[in-house]
Order: structure tokens, then sequence, then C-alpha cells
């Protein structure tokens, strides 16, 4: 990090309002918003079901991702932080330190199981079915002079948010251009599309969900979105998909996967995905929950 670090610490705050719903949806890592820190583009992760090696018991874990807009091929951020759960009742919080060498290849760290799922249900953690997590950078690059914090509401499904699916029928793969992109859809009152191109290397189709925010929100506000983007298999019905849940918003527009299938299977014609030049794409979307950033103070070391 260079020998401009100075000793000041930045925390960012992430409450989750409606955590029993988040509960409902099971296993699986949470995206929060992104967030500004040395000039990179950061999010927690956060896995309310977690499973450690050899215990059956389910943990509430935290992960620091640097987004990987902010990484430069061969660069190594090596940063040190705590991740934090609030002690609402006592005013207090659990900690646990991390530190990890963000680069290209590993934009994430491992996880830190902060607390056993059973306990925080009867603890302070857990007060009026909301929760609050945080992560505090022990070295910095840059000093701000303020420190975000986000509040995330996490809604029960019903008929006003319940998952629609748009379907992307192309019928002559070969003549798009790369990269391609589906007509719009709607969901939410926000549009979206899918995104297809081949990898850089060129032996791999990408496959991303990209919105349009609308101009009428403030941008401190943003979206968790459910999601699934498939490619149809015409002939066996055993569709190739992958689902995320990610936190959109004016500062991260776009999800998916890099490699999401290899051309090779793709274009094996025993698999069923392109038939005569003809393929499906389908994309599976819900809003599942809504943030607001607000501006507080940053904590002096």
């Amino acid at each position: 990090m260079g020998n401009s670090c100075a000793k000041e610490h930045k925390t960012f705050k992430w409450t989750i309002d409606g955590f029993s719903s988040l509960l409902d949806k099971g296993a699986g890592w949470t995206c929060s918003s992104v967030f500004e820190f040395m000039g990179m583009i950061w999010c927690l992760k956060l896995n309310p079901k977690d499973r450690r090696r050899n215990d059956a018991k389910e943990h509430v874990s935290l992960k620091l991702k640097l987004m990987g807009t902010s990484m430069k091929p061969d660069t190594i951020i090596e940063a040190s932080f705590k991740f934090l759960i609030y002690d609402q009742s006592f005013g207090r919080h659990r900690e646990h330190l991390g530190n990890h060498s963000f680069q290209t290849a590993s934009t994430t760290s491992g996880s830190s199981c902060m607390i056993p799922l059973k306990k925080l249900k009867t603890s302070g953690f857990l007060v009026n079915n909301s929760c609050t997590f945080g992560i505090e950078f022990i070295k910095v690059a840059t000093v701000k002079t303020s420190s975000p914090l986000e509040t995330l509401f996490v809604t029960k499904m019903n008929v006003f948010n319940e998952a629609k699916v748009y379907t992307w029928e192309i019928e002559d793969y070969f003549a798009l251009k790369n990269p391609s992109y589906s007509p719009k859809f709607e969901v939410g009152g926000y549009r979206w599309f899918i995104k297809m191109y081949p990898t850089s290397e060129g032996n791999h189709l990408s496959l991303f969900l990209i919105t349009k925010q609308r101009n009428d929100l403030p941008k401190d506000s943003g979206n968790l979105v459910e999601f699934t983007i498939s490619i149809k298999d015409l002939e066996n019905g055993k569709d190739k998909k992958s689902t995320g849940r990610f936190h959109f918003s004016n500062n991260a527009t776009s999800l998916g996967w890099r490699k999401f299938i290899s051309l090779e299977d793709f274009k094996h014609k025993s698999k069923g995905y392109l038939i005569k030049g003809k393929c499906c794409i389908e994309a599976k979307v819900a809003i599942v929950g809504l943030s607001k950033t607000v501006v507080s103070e940053i904590r002096e070391s």
C-alpha cells in the first residue's frame, strides 16, 4: 500500500431491517451497497446460514469484497480490517480481525463466522428484527471526512415484488455483435437488459444482468435484487443457470458471470443450448429489498 498509509480508521455500517425475511431465503451470500475507501470501491457480503467445516451449527458470516473495477493488473492491495456486529442492547460490538491481499485473482476475503445463528436470535444483536454489521479498516491510504451508513430493508415476497421472467430469444446467434444486448425489459419500475459476450480469451460465454437507474431516484438509494440467468436447453430441458443476490445502485449497475459457460459446451449439439443458430436466454428478476445510505461521522483513531 506504499508509505502513505495513515493511522486513521474508516467504518462502514450496514443495518438489515427485516432480518427474518433474509433468513427465509436460506443460505447464500448477500451484498451490501458499494462504498468508497482508499479510492476504491468495496462491499460487504453476508451469509446468515454459513457452516464451518465439520460443524453442524449455522453461523452468521461476513466477507469483504473489492469490486473488480477497482483492481489494476499486477496490483496487490494489502488490507487489515475488523468485521463488526453490534450488540444493540448494551451499546457494544463483537469484532473479528481480518486481513487479505486483494488482487485480480482474489477480490474477496475469507469468511469470518461472527456468531452462531441460534445465539443471534436470542441476543441483543437482533432487536426488532434488525441487525447492524460493519467493517472497520485499520490501514488507510487516504483520509475521508465521512463514513456511509446503509440500511437494507428486506421484504417478504408478495404479488407486488414477485419474480418476473424475461426471455431473450435469439434467432441467429452467429449474426450477433460482441458484445450483444437484449431488448430492455421492466421489473419493479426499473429497466433491465442482458449483456452477452465471449471472454477475452474467447473460450467462455459471459452473461450479465444490467440495470439503468431511474433519474428520479436519490443517488444514495438502491435495490437488493435476487436473479437467475439461464441458457435454455431446447432439447433436453436441462437448462444451464446461475443465481445471484446483489445490491444494484448508481455505483453498481451490473452483475453476472464472466465464465458462465464454456463455448465448447454452449455450441455442442448434444447440450441443446444452440440449435441451428437459435438459443434462448432467460432472466428471472425480483427486487427483494431497498436501501438508503446516509453520511455519519468517521471514528478517529
